[in-house]
């Protein structure tokens, strides 16, 4: 089996700006496996999942305000992902309707095609109607003479076509999702409007989306309309691509037997996020938006930096005494305490047993670390990550976001935990990125890299295995602090598919 590259592979790699060491780190790791994940337990309310009473959330809040403008804030917006399984129902229609002897009914019958269904009745309540009915009059000026299941599937072929409007080869960000009075509004508005809620007056509001460089132009059409914000753009770079191997893991070659790369997942965006200099910062997806909970949503991003604010407060100052050195058995009890049932980090049993010297030092490790603070929505059957206890490979637990993915759903134990989760994690993250010194953290430091995953995929119509990074929220997080807080389902509004848009949150609100 093929475990070194030629001279010509390497220069390749080196050409590409990746690192020789890591893709052969990749392709042992196709060969030898990555271990699955090792769950304790779901986290659930008061078991690592925090909850707020309505009394609790208005000083939180008021909190937030009073000191968000000590900080620098940001938000950060993974935008660069292609609509393509947003698309993907209406895709598979036109590869397999017939539009000269079908009908749309009996295709829907016979496939089961509910979801075909929805988008057709629901058709003029999408934000897109009025120009996609426009663009396909003027590729199909016969419209009018058509039958209605032709015009259903020529409106359906020009919404994905090429010389359509070709929405599903475009990133979700700059689609038209909402209409307020006449004016068609996309994730990227919406996602500017929504950071109004970190705004300090003296400053422009800071966000920043990670794009393909291909639509920059379409996202700057957008995002020059308000000169308000400093909105800045990263590219996901290919130096984090990754190995692709074959069913028998030897590295996958394509034209002049050249190995082949794939982006390695939104893992990759630890490097983006890295680069950013602010105190805190916000991440959400593009696609979680909505138009009609904007008060909730507001209200539920301050108690996340509410929390953040308090905590770390209370870290720093914590980090402060240990590193001078002059605390007492006592003090050293008392932040034991908070380490364990405030960050989640239980300390070893020998601890009590340590130097007082060693006892400062194991503190500020695990002290010491970037924040998180994670909203968590109950579990409604939605696909995403769960909040879950996790076993490290030292036996230490430790409060992680787990995908399905990382799970070894062929354990009976695991698979039972993993159906226990009562929450799921939507996305909806506030980060503390520097130290108590005011420096910021490395984060490439506190990335577990066991925590990638293998995938099945096509390449020129092979099979091949892919190599995903750590998720961003997944193992490129594993060893910050960790914080979940129980938010309210109002605040996850995500357009999976392009019938979400038909959802109440995403129609105009005519009450």
């Amino acid at each position: 089996m093929e475990k070194t590259f030629t001279e010509a592979d390497i220069k390749f790699i080196n050409e590409r700006g990746n690192s020789l060491e890591k893709v052969q780190q990749q392709l042992d790791f196709f060969i030898k496996g990555i271990p699955k994940i090792n769950l304790v337990k779901s986290a659930t309310i008061g078991d690592g999942i925090w909850r707020f009473s309505e009394e609790e959330i208005l000083p939180l809040v008021s909190y937030f305000d009073k000191h968000k403008n000590q900080y620098t804030i940001e938000k950060f917006v993974p935008a660069s992902g292609a609509a393509t399984r947003m698309f993907k129902f209406l895709n598979e229609f036109l590869n397999e309707f017939d539009a000269d002897n079908d009908t749309i009914n009996s295709y829907i019958n016979k496939k089961n095609a509910k979801d075909v269904s929805i988008f057709i009745f629901g058709l003029k309540n999408f934000p897109f109607y009025r120009e996609l009915k426009e663009k396909t009059i003027d590729l199909f000026p016969n419209y009018y003479s058509l039958s209605n299941d032709k015009r259903y599937y020529i409106l359906i072929k020009t919404l994905l076509s090429e010389e359509g409007l070709h929405f599903s080869h475009k990133p979700k960000g700059i689609l038209p999702f909402h209409v307020k009075g006449n004016k068609i509004v996309t994730p990227i508005e919406e996602n500017i409007f929504e950071a109004d809620f970190f705004k300090n007056e003296n400053d422009k509001t800071k966000i920043h989306f990670t794009i393909t460089k291909e639509f920059q132009a379409d996202f700057e059409k957008i995002t020059n309309q308000f000169s308000d914000c400093e909105i800045n753009f990263s590219y996901q770079d290919q130096s984090s691509d990754t190995l692709a191997v074959n069913e028998d893991n030897t590295p996958f070659r394509v034209e002049d037997d050249k190995l082949f790369f794939r982006p390695g997942g939104h893992g990759a965006l630890i490097e983006n996020l890295n680069a950013l200099q602010s105190d805190l910062i916000y991440i959400k997806n593009i696609d979680n938006v909505s138009q009609n909970h904007t008060s909730v949503i507001a209200t539920y991003k301050k108690v996340l930096g509410g929390v953040l604010i308090r905590i770390q407060y209370q870290i720093f100052d914590y980090l402060k005494k240990l590193s001078e050195g002059n605390v007492t058995e006592a003090e050293i009890a008392e932040i034991r305490d908070f380490a364990e049932n405030k960050t989640a980090f239980p300390l070893p049993e020998e601890f009590n047993f340590f130097q007082t010297a060693y006892k400062i030092e194991y503190l500020i490790k695990v002290l010491n670390r970037p924040i998180r603070v994670c909203g968590m929505v109950k579990n409604e059957g939605e696909p995403g990550g769960g909040p879950f206890w996790v076993q490290d490979d030292k036996g230490r637990l430790t409060l992680q976001i787990v995908e399905s993915s990382q799970i070894d759903l062929n354990n009976k134990i695991q698979k039972r935990i993993a159906k226990e989760a009562t929450h799921f994690n939507p996305v909806d993250i506030v980060c503390g990125v520097k130290n108590f010194k005011g420096e910021k953290f490395d984060l490439n430091q506190f990335i577990d890299q066991n925590a990638a995953f293998i995938t099945e995929k096509t390449k020129n119509g092979k099979p091949i295995k892919a190599f995903e990074l750590p998720g961003l929220w997944n193992g490129a997080m594993a060893k910050w602090t960790t914080i979940f807080v129980e938010v309210p389902l109002e605040t996850f509004n995500p357009v999976k598919t392009v019938n979400d848009l038909l959802k109440s949150s995403h129609q105009p609100d005519n009450g």
